[in-house]
C-alpha cells in the first residue's frame, strides 16, 4: 500500500485506516519533520503506544539527524526491495534499533502532544530563527543556508555588541523529572531521544553509573567558561573532566524535563511556541523499533 497524504489531516485518516488493517510497519519516506509528524499522528491514534507500528525511515529529508541513528540504511527501490524479501523470509525483526522518542506537550492546555527525537532553545534557538529567515531560505539551497546560518550566527558571537546578547542567555525554568523547575538564564539546552549524531558530534555525557532514562540532555548556563573550548570538544563528542566538574555545564538523562520560558522550543527543526502557560514538558515516549537494512 501506497499513500502520500497532503495534508495533517489525511494523514490522521491514513494512519487511522493502516490502525483498523492492523497494519504493523510502515515505510516513511523523508526527512525529520516528516518523521516527526508520523509519530505525532500515531501517538494520538487507535494504535495502542506499547505496541506501535515497525518503521523503516528512507531519508530525503533537508534534514536527516533521525536517519542518521535509526535510519534503514538504504533508499528507493533499493529499500524497498530488502523490505520485501525481510517480509516474505519472515526476517523482518532481524535487525532493529528501539528508541524513545521525544514527546512535547503543554500542561493544563489542550493542544495535541507533538513528537521528534531532536529540540532545545537559548541558543539553539536563535540560530534556527535565523535560519528560518526569508533571505537565506529564499536565496540558498539546504546546504548553502547551513553555512550561511552558521556565518550569521558566528558573526553574531564575534561582535561585542551582539555577543552579550547571546551569552547573557535566556530565563528559563527547567526542572527534571518532579523536581520543582528552578529559574536561571540558560545560554544552550539541547536534548535528544537519539543515541548518535552525524560527524561524531555528541554534545552529551552521564555520570558512571547513571542510568538511561530515555533522554540525554545538555544545560549550559549563561556566560560559560571556556566557551570555545567547550564547543571544540563537544563537537567532537568529547566531554573533558573539567567541562564535567563545571557548574556551568550540566548534563545527564532523564524521563522528564519541564521547561518555562517565553522563548520557543525547537524540534527536528520546527519552532514550537510554549502557549499562553509558557511551559511544556519533555517526556520520554513510547519504544518505537525502527528497521535496519
Amino acid at each position: 500500500m501506497f499513500y502520500a497524504p497532503a495534508t495533517s489531516e489525511a494523514l490522521q485518516e491514513t494512519i487511522e485506516d493502516l490502525a483498523r488493517q492492523q497494519v504493523e510497519c510502515l515505510v516513511v519516506d523523508g526527512g525529520d519533520g516528516t518523521v516527526g509528524k508520523v509519530l505525532s499522528v500515531l501517538y494520538a491514534s487507535s494504535y495502542p503506544n506499547h505496541s506501535l507500528p515497525m518503521i523503516a525511515v528512507l531519508p530525503s529529508g533537508n534534514t536527516n539527524l533521525i536517519a542518521a541513528d535509526v535510519g534503514f540504511g538504504l533508499r528507493g527501490v533499493e529499500a524497498l526491495r530488502r523490505l520485501q524479501e525481510r517480509a516474505r523470509s519472515k526476517r523482518l525483526l532481524s535487525d532493529v534499533k528501539q528508541r524513545q522518542p521525544l514527546v512535547i506537550s503543554w500542561p493544563g492546555q489542550d493542544r495535541a502532544a507533538e513528537l521528534g527525537f531532536f529540540g532545545g532553545l537559548g541558543a539553539f534557538t536563535r540560530a534556527i530563527e535565523i535560519a528560518h529567515q526569508p533571505a537565506i531560505l529564499k536565496n540558498y539551497a539546504h546546504d548553502a543556508a547551513v553555512l550561511a546560518t552558521f556565518a550569521l550566527t558566528a558573526r553574531q558571537l564575534l561582535t561585542p555588541r551582539l555577543r552579550q546578547g547571546w551569552l547573557n542567555g535566556t530565563p528559563v525554568e527547567l526542572g527534571l523529572e518532579e523536581n520543582t523547575p528552578e529559574m536561571q538564564a540558560c545560554f544552550l539546552f539541547l536534548c535528544t531521544g537519539l543515541q548518535c549524531l552525524p560527524h561524531g558530534i555528541w554534545p552529551f555525557w552521564k555520570s558512571e553509573g547513571e542510568a538511561d532514562r530515555g533522554i540525554s540532555y545538555l544545560n549550559v548556563e549563561a556566560r560559560p567558561e571556556r566557551l570555545t573550548k567547550a564547543i571544540w570538544n563537544l563537537v567532537r563528542g568529547r566531554a573533558p573532566a573539567w567541562m564535567q566538574n563545571s557548574p556551568f555545564y550540566r548534563s545527564g538523562s532523564s524521563e522528564r524535563i519541564r521547561l518555562c520560558t517565553e522563548q520557543s522550543f525547537v524540534l527536528d527543526g520546527e519552532v514550537l511556541d510554549t502557549g499562553p502557560g509558557q511551559c511544556l514538558d519533555i517526556t520520554a515516549g513510547p519504544i518505537v523499533s525502527f528497521l535496519q537494512a
